[in-house]
């Protein structure tokens, strides 16, 4: 038997196809990993409210959420990294004057600055989560927030990355920007988890699709990335896989060995 490895995967267009559904063929593959041994974790930009029914399908209790500032291992928090509260404050009051929309977040909850907006809408539906942001303009107080959404088109977010040292912004859809604390990533976090767990490099490995998951891709030793992926996402990556239509985890996964391919 192989000596287990630690295998983090993406959700939305890596574990999830472009309608938000698990692939069978996917399931399958999980539990077929976790049976030989191996640990698996999710690695997404998500809170995690916005996937607990896919842990709990998978029966997974280890995962990277927020692109890295909220860690859990075996059910347990094991790293956080919040935003600056007063350097967010002072974004969100520009971007009130630009009518950019904010929404806070934490490890619960999601909240919006403004009672509603066309920007906030069309994005987060696009997650299929059935979890709107209520409004609380000053949810941001008092509390630890991981991530904020800054909701403007492509583009626009320039004058707030020249502004803001001390926040990263990563766009995830045309009209919605993830901003979280400088320097955090998915492979800060898979960090966090392998030097707890005494994992090399030789037996990590990490799937993903999109912009955030270029730094996870390039770091990892065993990295895949989905043929569906951005890309500089493939050319981070050391694999590059079939699309999430086409069992895009299954292929990887035989490519890298960690499931055996069927004999012709």
């Amino acid at each position: 038997m192989k000596e287990p490895s630690v295998i983090f995967f993406d959700i939305d267009g890596t574990l999830l196809d472009h309608d938000k559904k698990l692939p069978p063929s996917t399931k399958e593959a999980i539990f077929t990993l976790k049976e030989q041994g191996h640990i698996v974790a999710i690695a997404t930009g998500r809170a995690p409210f916005m996937f607990e029914d896919l842990r709990e399908e998978l029966d997974i209790d280890t995962f990277i959420s927020y692109n890295g500032q909220y860690v859990v291992l075996n059910g347990e928090v094991l790293y956080t990294n919040p935003l600056n509260i007063d350097s967010l404050e002072k974004l969100t009051a520009k971007a009130l004057l630009n009518e950019h929309p904010v929404v806070f977040m934490d490890h619960e909850d999601m909240k919006a600055n403004v009672p509603e907006h066309a920007y906030i809408n069309e994005s987060i539906k696009t997650l299929k989560i059935g979890h709107f942001p209520t409004h609380d303009p000053h949810y941001y107080k008092g509390r630890d927030l991981y991530q904020s959404l800054l909701f403007c088109p492509e583009g626009e977010e320039k004058q707030y990355v020249e502004e803001f040292d001390d926040f990263d912004f990563i766009r995830w859809h045309p009209v919605s920007v993830d901003v979280i604390p400088k320097g955090g990533s998915k492979a800060n976090g898979i960090n966090k988890i392998t030097e707890k767990l005494g994992f090399p490099p030789e037996r990590q490995y990490a799937f993903g699709d999109g912009l955030n998951d270029v730094e996870m891709l390039s770091k990892i030793e065993n990295s895949i990335a989905m043929g569906n992926s951005v890309e500089q996402a493939k050319s981070a990556a050391k694999y590059v896989t079939k699309s999430v239509d086409e069992e895009g985890i299954v292929h990887g996964l035989k490519m890298v060995g960690l499931l055996e391919a069927q004999k012709a």
